[in-house]
C-alpha cells in the first residue's frame, strides 16, 4: 500500500471513529506501515492529577507508563518540553538542539531506553484554551527511525490527536464556556502584557486611568484570578492575546 492510500485509509478511520477503544485501535493498525512499534497520544499534564479529564491513550510498556505516572513526568518529559517550541514533528534525537537538557533530562531519556522505549517521533499539537498535548510514535531500544515515512507520521498524529479531542468523554474543554473580553478590556490587558502601567495606558487609548483599572479588573474577574499577571496567562493560553501582540515591533 502506497503512503498516499496509506494516508487517505488512515483519515478516513480517524474521522468516524467514535470511541476512545475504536481510536486505540486506528493507532495500532497505523504504528506497522510506519514502521513504528509504540505510540502515545497525551496532553502534557499530571495524568494522575487530573483524572480522565486528560487525553491519554499508548501502548508503552505498562513499567514505563506507570513509572511516568507516579512521577507526574507529563509535564517536565524533556519530549514534552521539546513539542513546545516548534509546530512540526520531530525525532527525539534532535532534543539537545531544540531545549536546553539537564542532567535529569539525559538520565530520564536513558531510563526509557532501559525500558524498552528507544527514537521516537513526536508531532505537537497546539489547541489555544486547551492544555498542550501530542502524539508520539516510538520503537524499541536499538531499531532504525523510519525517516522515509515521517511526513506520514506527521499527518496521521495530527489528525490522531483530533480525533482523540472528539472522542474524549471527560475533555474539559467548552468554547462556549471561554471568558470572551470585550474589545476594551482585551486593549488593556494587551498594554498590560507589554507591561505600562493604567497611567501609560490611558494615555495610549484616550481614556480616563480610573477606566483602565476598572476594565483590568474586569478582565480578571472574566477569568476569576485576582492578579493580572494570571490573567494575561490566561489570554495567552486561551488565544486572546498571542505572543505575537505582545513581542511586537
Amino acid at each position: 500500500m502506497g503512503m498516499r492510500t496509506t494516508a487517505e485509509a488512515f483519515i478516513g478511520r480517524i474521522t468516524s471513529v467514535s470511541t476512545v477503544d475504536d481510536l486505540e485501535t486506528a493507532l495500532h493498525t497505523i504504528c506497522e506501515p510506519l514502521g513504528f512499534e509504540y505510540f502515545a497520544l497525551s496532553h502534557h499534564i499530571d495524568v494522575a492529577r487530573a483524572g480522565g479529564a486528560a487525553i491519554r491513550v499508548h501502548n508503552y510498556p505498562e513499567r514505563w507508563a506507570d513509572y511516568h505516572d507516579a512521577n507526574g513526568f507529563g509535564v517536565t518529559d524533556p519530549v514534552h518540553r521539546a513539542s513546545h517550541v516548534t509546530s512540526v514533528g520531530f525525532t527525539w534525537s534532535r532534543l539537545p538542539e531544540m531545549i536546553p537538557l539537564t542532567p535529569h533530562d539525559r538520565a530520564f531519556m536513558a531510563l526509557g531506553r532501559q525500558h524498552g522505549i528507544g527514537d521516537g517521533f513526536t508531532v505537537p499539537a497546539h489547541v489555544p484554551g486547551e492544555a498542550r498535548g501530542s502524539c508520539s510514535f516510538a520503537n524499541g531500544a536499538g531499531r532504525r527511525m523510519p525517516h522515509e515515512m515521517l511526513p506520514l507520521a506527521q499527518l496521521v498524529g495530527a489528525f490522531a490527536f483530533e480525533g482523540a479531542r472528539r472522542v474524549w468523554p471527560a475533555r474539559q474543554f467548552d468554547p462556549l464556556a471561554s471568558p470572551c473580553l470585550t474589545d476594551r478590556q482585551r486593549d488593556c490587558m494587551l498594554w498590560v502584557a507589554r507591561g505600562k502601567s493604567d497611567w501609560e495606558i490611558s494615555r495610549l487609548l484616550g481614556i480616563s486611568e480610573e477606566t483602565v483599572t476598572r476594565h483590568v479588573k474586569q478582565a480578571c474577574e472574566r477569568y476569576g484570578v485576582n492578579k493580572r499577571t494570571l490573567a494575561v496567562i490566561r489570554t495567552l493560553f486561551d488565544g486572546t492575546l498571542t505572543f505575537g501582540d505582545i513581542f511586537w515591533r
